[in-house]
């Protein structure tokens, strides 16, 4: 397996417990979809899954290993890439490329080599055109699309999506499930989206009172 979450229990400070026992796989090449109502905490399994935040109790073990410190989260995040549900909390560089080339730039590639990986993977996407664009003045669409780049360019062995056609017209929804559809990572993703988890998951699963049921 390529993440377990196992019998997760977590409550925000103050706040009644949004998880109660959850529980998921995700297994390689599987595109795992997670549904439920608003506030149920989908995003909340996500951000547990890559140490952003730690259950009160319960197990997250990823690529093998259980993780329970900071240290060893850090490996999680290079190989699990996670794409936020509000793309302005991912999105900090001025412009578009600076950004692509963040995460490259840190897995210590070149100047050269981050800025070929960046317009190797916005050609990809049919982005190229907002290379140079500053970010903070990207339609909503606009700026989902380059955080999925910049998640994409770390070349992660897993997506974890929330709420991926957020904020897409339809022409973009389409596109973008297409291009999901045609990648190899497993994918564990948050959609409210029916037609969406329709085309794109392998497997559906539904957050009710803190619990995944199938």
């Amino acid at each position: 397996m390529l993440i377990e979450l196992c019998d997760l229990h977590f409550a925000y400070p103050g706040g009644a417990p949004v998880l109660r026992g959850a529980t998921l796989s995700l297994a390689g090449g599987e595109r795992l979809a997670v549904t439920g109502p608003n506030g149920s905490g989908k995003s909340t399994l996500l951000q547990l899954a890559v140490g952003l935040l730690r259950p009160a109790s319960g197990r997250v073990v990823a690529f093998g290993q259980e993780r329970r410190h900071e240290e060893e989260f850090h490996e999680v995040r290079r190989r699990a890439g996670l794409v936020f549900q509000d793309a302005d909390d991912q999105l900090f560089c001025p412009t578009v490329a600076q950004d692509v080339a963040f995460g490259p730039l840190n897995l210590g590639q070149s100047r050269a080599e981050a800025l070929a990986t960046v317009d190797r993977v916005l050609a990809r996407l049919g982005i190229a055109y907002l290379r140079d664009r500053v970010t903070h003045r990207l339609s909503g669409g606009e700026k989902r699309l380059v955080t999925l780049a910049a998640v994409l360019a770390m070349e992660p062995e897993v997506l974890l999506l929330d709420e991926p056609t957020t904020g897409l017209d339809q022409a973009n929804e389409e596109r973008l499930t297409d291009l999901l559809a045609g990648l190899p990572q497993a994918m564990l993703f948050v959609s409210h989206d029916r037609s969406f988890r329709g085309r794109l998951a392998t497997r559906e699963l539904r957050l009710h009172e803190g619990r995944l049921i199938a």
